[in-house]
């Protein structure tokens, strides 16, 4: 015998009104997940407050105390007790909610804080005195005068004291540090003509400084504080307008994937966020150009309308809702692509200094000691950089009659180590010479050696041709479409009525990739046609993997990934295999074939095709500087 539900009671239920310290718990459970959500929600009302500096400080990883202070424009005495009243905020009226261009507005952070923590509240405006106010467990304490400079100092202590479960959730020290100082970061990308600093002081004293930004005029100052120089050395920058939606901001080469979704920011008129539809478009900009688990990295700012985008979601503010997000996720994927295929054969810089670690004998040892008597000084450096240089008037080396034997290797060279192209070594004469340079030898059957303006060039003959064959397919099947293999009998797929109605309104785009389907009945489609390009397809899975990206996304991309993997399998059986040895003329038609097609700097796999070592470096690799 079935047992009745435990939230069915027998008795007829009593509707009863809560109390304030209740109500505000509950609230708090939304507002305030755990210590970084109190970071964030602070520094956000500091940042509206105007400040030009704000310093955060946290001990036990934000557990026993969380203390923001700011130089803004301060509270009001008589208007302390308020700004701790639930739905009371300076920020808007309430006759606009439409139009909020301020971090926040609902009127609940402080609230919720002096509901599960021991909150006291200092603050100074221009021409009066400082006054305080404390809060602990939602109960409030008098107005109190107190010593301040300016601006409002907060401080939190014994988070969810109030609510010790809550405490039980709550991850280690470190853990919960390390999400405290993400917040502060994603703040510091969203205002960077504000400073902010974060520091830990478990244990008293000054605390350890684990964040500084101070005021910078731009943005791309901003991103090299967050995300270090190389990453802006290394990403593309940028800019886009479609129908009043501005994009701008910098989007990491592909050599500079990480292992997790960890430096992915999006900022959406200069609030951070983390929105779901924003990230499946990043994705789906980089997907044919990266590796299976590795995750792009970039900063965007997207800014328009503030009527254009909801961000009363959740209370948490993290999320938005876009009034058109097929607007939104074209024009982030279209601008990437762009940008994407605009650097052409680009490769990271990080990869020459990968290149230069291969070098070097042994494990963490530098190139050549930085120090110790062994090391020549720079006089004797540039000495002997003048000696060896080629002085004026003597013949060329070696001579003329031996160049031919000096281009082939030695008889006794061990098969495999260096093989001299066939023919001339470099272009004919009068050939144009490209970024990648000139072809010297094909090293292993695998490697091209090439020698260009800024320095040397190894490109992995196999990965970069591999790419060309496969970019050369994409333009032909957009060009004369994809062909579409007629099912001798239709395939029935059935599903929710909703799901059905909502693959029908993309029956268009995805017959124009070979795949027919038409209504078969409520809740039913019936599958006409796959691409040939495809083989033997069930059609129910790939329906059902179409469905939820166009649940998650708006749009889909599973039928053109499935194209693409095939296309990407004909390349690389296509390509030219390692150990074919190829001609002078076919190695400088692959450089100069790379330097014209887009997304060349790394195979179908993500692989970097190619890495440069500039005469500097090798300079530096033997010493010379």
């Amino acid at each position: 015998m079935n047992s009745p539900a435990p939230n069915i009671r027998p008795d007829l239920p009593r509707i009863r009104l809560l109390d304030e310290a209740a109500t505000n718990r509950i609230a708090a459970g939304e507002v305030v997940e755990r210590p970084a959500s109190a970071v964030k929600e602070l520094v956000e009302n500091a940042l509206d407050a105007g400040a030009r500096r704000v310093d955060v400080s946290f001990a036990d990883g934000g557990k026993t105390l969380i203390r923001v202070a700011d130089d803004g424009h301060g509270i009001a005495a008589d208007e302390l007790p308020l700004a701790l009243a639930r739905h009371a905020t300076s920020k808007i009226d309430g006759s606009d909610l439409l139009r909020i261009a301020s971090f926040g507005f609902r009127g609940e952070a402080l609230a919720s804080l002096g509901a599960v923590g021991r909150l006291t509240l200092t603050s100074r405006v221009a021409g009066a005195e400082a006054a305080q106010i404390a809060v602990a467990g939602g109960r409030l304490g008098p107005v109190r005068p107190a010593a301040l400079g300016r601006g409002t100092v907060v401080e939190l202590r014994d988070l969810f004291h109030a609510t010790p479960a809550r405490l039980k959730f709550l991850r280690t020290d470190r853990a919960e540090a390390q999400a405290i100082a993400e917040a502060v970061r994603r703040l510091a990308l969203s205002v960077p003509e504000a400073g902010l600093t974060l520091r830990d002081v478990t244990g008293g004293g000054e605390g350890r400084l684990l964040f500084r930004a101070d005021p910078a005029e731009d943005r791309a100052g901003r991103v090299a504080r967050v995300l270090g120089r190389d990453f802006v050395a290394n990403a593309l920058e940028i800019e886009a307008e479609r129908e009043g939606l501005r994009l701008s901001g910098f989007a990491a080469l592909p050599a500079e994937a990480r292992g997790a979704a960890v430096a992915q920011h999006f900022v959406v008129n200069g609030r951070p966020v983390r929105d779901r539809l924003l990230l499946g478009a990043l994705k789906a900009a980089y997907a044919d150009v990266l590796a299976p688990g590795r995750h792009p990295a970039a900063v965007l700012w997207i800014d328009c309308d503030p009527v254009r985008v909801d961000v009363n979601v959740h209370p948490a503010k993290a999320e938005v809702r876009f009034r058109e997000p097929g607007l939104v996720r074209g024009l982030v994927v279209a601008a990437l692509r762009h940008a994407l295929a605009g650097a052409g054969h680009r490769a990271s810089g990080s990869l020459t200094s990968a290149a230069l670690g291969a070098f070097v004998p042994g494990e963490g040892r530098a190139a050549w000691p930085t120090r110790g008597p062994e090391r020549p000084a720079p006089g004797a450096l540039a000495a002997a950089a003048a000696w060896q240089a080629p002085q004026p008037g003597l013949a060329a080396w070696p001579p003329q009659a031996d160049a031919a034997a000096w281009a082939s290797p030695p008889s006794g060279l061990a098969p495999g180590m260096a093989e001299a192209p066939a023919g001339p070594v470099g272009p004919p004469v009068g050939a144009e010479v490209g970024a990648l340079g000139a072809a010297k030898a094909q090293l292993f059957g695998t490697y091209i050696l090439a020698e260009a303006a800024e320095g040397l060039v190894l490109v992995d003959a196999h990965a970069a041709h591999e790419r060309l064959v496969y970019e050369r397919l994409k333009r032909q099947r957009a060009e004369f479409g994809v062909a579409a293999q007629a099912l001798l009998i239709p395939e029935i797929v059935e599903m929710a009525p909703d799901a059905a109605a909502c693959l029908m309104e993309h029956a268009e785009a995805l017959a124009g990739l070979g795949l027919l389907v038409e209504p078969f009945g409520p809740g039913a489609v019936a599958v006409r046609a796959v691409p040939a390009v495809l083989g033997t397809v069930a059609a129910a899975p790939l329906l059902r993997d179409i469905l939820d990206e166009l649940h998650d996304e708006g749009a889909s991309r599973s039928l053109e990934a499935r194209l693409d993997a095939v296309l990407s399998r004909m390349a690389c059986h296509g390509s030219v295999r390692s150990g074919r040895s190829l001609r002078a003329e076919e190695m400088n038609a692959l450089l100069r074939e790379m330097e014209a097609t887009p997304f060349s700097g790394q195979c179908n796999h993500g692989r970097p095709t190619w890495v440069r070592l500039t005469r500097d470096d090798l300079d530096r690799l033997f010493g010379r500087r």
